[in-house]
């Protein structure tokens, strides 16, 4: 096996002297932080292989200075790696939380060039919009001025390394030595590399523990984590059948099946997100280089992060992409790189022929689009050019702003007219891209498609919950934890799994979801039911998707306050199997007939349970909670040992669509997320929690 080297070099020099001697040497040239590595041999730095030791001091933006003393660095990156003004790879002796609260406690980090992207935002810039999209893990973007050995080097973003931790790709971290009983479900965090960046046999026989070739196209899959001095076989094995038999189901002639296809192995709602951000930056590169992980005991694809955005937003001159170097009016699933075994832009070119995806794409991209994402995007580039003015100026006078250095598309002679570019590329690409995704819906409708608006019988109170009983045996709609049935069990006011929360949807149904397990009202009932068809089938709880039939529900009025509830995908009535007052009793999906006016059986009346309060504090046990701040939009957890809180939590809009998710040990951010109803859900301790808030006023 192939081992890529890297040789420290360890010299005795000591020059530099100590901290205390020489921080008064070490300001700041702008408004900007201010990085000062001086190497150990005073030389500069020019290997990717090499590692040198160096000391750093850090100057904040209220002129603290922090010293680190002997830390690595090297050249980090590919085609960048060789420019005049080199990216460079940080790595030090013990663990630093070098951008504060909110971000990594870790030994790597990168200082990022931007050499050949002229306005020095193209990557920040990618970074905020995959938050605004919902994406999980976004890289840092900490802009800083860097002098080197006593030479001012230019304007440079202090970023992640991709990797697995808290706060960056925040996967289980799988057991070290594995044991009989590891888990080697997850995490893991992979890459599809067209550099190839991996060692593999001869006859490509997937020996290598540092990554493989799928088998039907050939995609190069590195292993970022677990890394190739702890991988075992076991795991190896694992993840590589994992994603061969994802891209076997892909490629199969079933492949749109919703149950035999690929799509129960993605995460819809990332891959959604990961890849409208890919075609509207343009990039190139977004299929030559992936990132994708998994989580354990999670049998799904996540997509992401977003990486390398420099050459995007129409910033490479290379012309073999449909015989023009403008994409503008490109899609990078048709022109960008990354096929013929360097990358993985086949499996978006399939995907695109699922009318699922089609349709997923156009959604998702709807709801961005509305809600401000060329404004918002405008809004980030004001901020970033005042934010960098002073250091992009110095940066000039060293490096020139209209010398090409790698790919750049066109060459202006002042700062401004580079940002006015991305400005204008974006306006452009955001209206083309509505055309070009709309020209690739199907043709037939989506299954059954809405009808006219009707009149609603029931309104909800948004901010209320409701417990719904029958009249005859007076128990009420509850929920068995354990299989996600719904069952009628006698009142207790404390009961959160009593307790719904009940949205009408803009067709004019209704979408209810549990309160405490975060899951929605679901119709299980088999596709060829039709309203006469005695069924039966006990209605259940599913992961909330408002656009799914099966948990849109409608609450038709009888007299005195009585409601049949009604499923708009089978046209079956609610129904309280043999009007039992037994615990325990199914509540049925069954046949809707002229009885629905007269069965004690089928209806039901609808109380308030509970108000929502617009902090969304929710105390879960005696060892940690949940709290929403609505004044910073700060989504945080608190306990006493906020690391061992490892478990997964998702966020859902009021329309049921998952927004994001995130672990319980970080905080997440609520601030690119529009005013609203939204729902929390986690599972811990074998028992689903969810907690509703209402964010705004930040």
């Amino acid at each position: 096996m192939r081992k890529k080297l890297l040789t420290i070099v360890t010299l005795t020099i000591l020059a530099i002297g100590t901290a205390a001697q020489t921080d008064t040497q070490y300001v700041r040239l702008t408004n900007l932080p201010h990085v000062y590595l001086n190497t150990f041999s005073g030389y500069d730095i020019y290997s990717r292989d090499v590692m040198v030791y160096a000391r750093m001091w850090y100057v904040d933006e209220q002129d603290n200075v922090t010293f680190y003393d002997s830390l690595q660095v090297r050249v980090r990156g590919n085609s960048t790696a060789d420019l005049a003004k080199k990216p460079y790879k940080l790595k030090f002796k013990e663990k630093v939380k070098l951008l504060g609260k909110g971000r990594p406690n870790t030994k790597k980090w990168t200082l990022m060039a931007n050499h050949s992207d002229k306005t020095l935002l193209r990557n920040a810039l990618t970074s905020l919009m995959g938050e605004r999209a919902g994406l999980v893990f976004n890289p840092a973007a900490k802009f800083v001025d860097l002098t080197l050995n006593g030479n001012y080097v230019g304007n440079y973003q202090i970023s992640d390394q991709v990797d697995v931790r808290p706060h960056r790709v925040n996967v289980v971290e799988q057991d070290l030595p594995l044991t009989d009983d590891s888990n080697i479900t997850g995490g893991y965090l992979l890459e599809a590399d067209g550099f190839r960046d991996f060692s593999a046999s001869p006859q490509g026989a997937n020996l290598s523990p540092t990554g493989f070739y799928t088998m039907r196209k050939r995609v190069p899959v590195r292993i970022h984590y677990p890394d190739e001095d702890d991988i075992d076989r076991r795991q190896f094995n694992y993840i590589n059948m994992f994603v061969r038999d994802f891209e076997a189901r892909l490629f199969a002639n079933n492949f749109t099946d919703s149950t035999e296809g690929y799509r129960p192995l993605v995460d819809s709602t990332s891959l959604a997100n990961w890849y409208i951000c890919t075609e509207v930056s343009a990039n190139v590169d977004g299929f030559f280089s992936t990132y994708f992980y998994k989580q354990q005991d999670d049998d799904h694809l996540y997509w992401g992060p977003l990486w390398d955005y420099d050459i995007a937003y129409n910033n490479d001159n290379r012309t073999d992409r449909g015989g023009t170097n403008n994409t503008e009016r490109q899609l990078m699933k048709d022109y960008g790189y990354g096929t013929s075994n360097n990358g993985c832009r086949e499996w978006l070119e399939r995907m695109w022929k699922d009318p699922w995806f089609a349709r997923l794409v156009n959604r998702r991209y709807k709801e961005l689009v509305d809600g401000g994402l060329e404004q918002y995007l405008n809004l980030q580039l004001d901020s970033l050019t005042e934010l960098i003015d002073a250091s992009q100026q110095l940066n000039y006078e060293r490096w020139g702003i209209n010398r090409r250095v790698l790919r750049e598309r066109v060459l202006f002679s002042t700062y401004d007219e580079y940002v006015t570019y991305v400005r204008d590329f974006l306006h452009t690409h955001i209206s083309y891209l509505t055309t070009a995704f709309a020209a690739m819906l199907p043709d037939e409708p989506e299954p059954e498609p809405e009808p006219e608006i009707k009149v609603p019988d029931f309104i909800a109170d948004s901010q209320r919950y409701y417990a719904i009983s029958n009249i005859g045996s007076g128990t009420y709609f509850d929920v068995d934890i354990v299989t996600d049935g719904v069952c009628g069990n006698h009142r207790n006011t404390d009961s959160e799994t009593q307790q719904w929360h009940i949205t009408n949807l803009s067709n004019g149904y209704l979408f209810i979801v549990n309160r405490a397990t975060g899951r929605a009202l679901s119709d299980p009932s088999p596709s060829e039911t039709t309203a006469t068809t005695n069924v039966g089938s006990q209605i259940t709880l599913a992961e909330p998707d408002s656009t799914d039939q099966r948990q849109q529900w409608d609450f038709v009025s009888q007299s005195d306050g009585r409601y049949n509830i009604i499923s708009r995908w089978s046209q079956h009535a609610a129904n309280l199997s043999g009007g039992s007052s037994a615990d325990g009793t199914y509540i049925l999906s069954y046949t809707s007939d002229d009885r629905n006016a007269s069965s004690a059986n089928r209806q039901w009346l609808v109380e308030e349970a509970g108000t929502m309060t617009d902090t969304g504090v929710a105390s879960v046990s005696t060892d940690y909670a949940l709290a929403y701040d609505p004044v910073t939009g700060r989504l945080h957890f608190g306990a006493d040992r906020l690391q061992d809180l490892t478990f997964l939590v998702s966020v859902y809009n009021a329309s049921g669509h998952r927004i994001a998710s995130f672990r319980a040990c970080e905080e997440f951010s609520m601030l690119p997320y529009p005013t609203g109803l939204y729902v929390v859900t986690w599972k811990h301790d074998r028992r689903q929690h969810s907690v509703k808030f209402f964010s705004g006023n930040h």
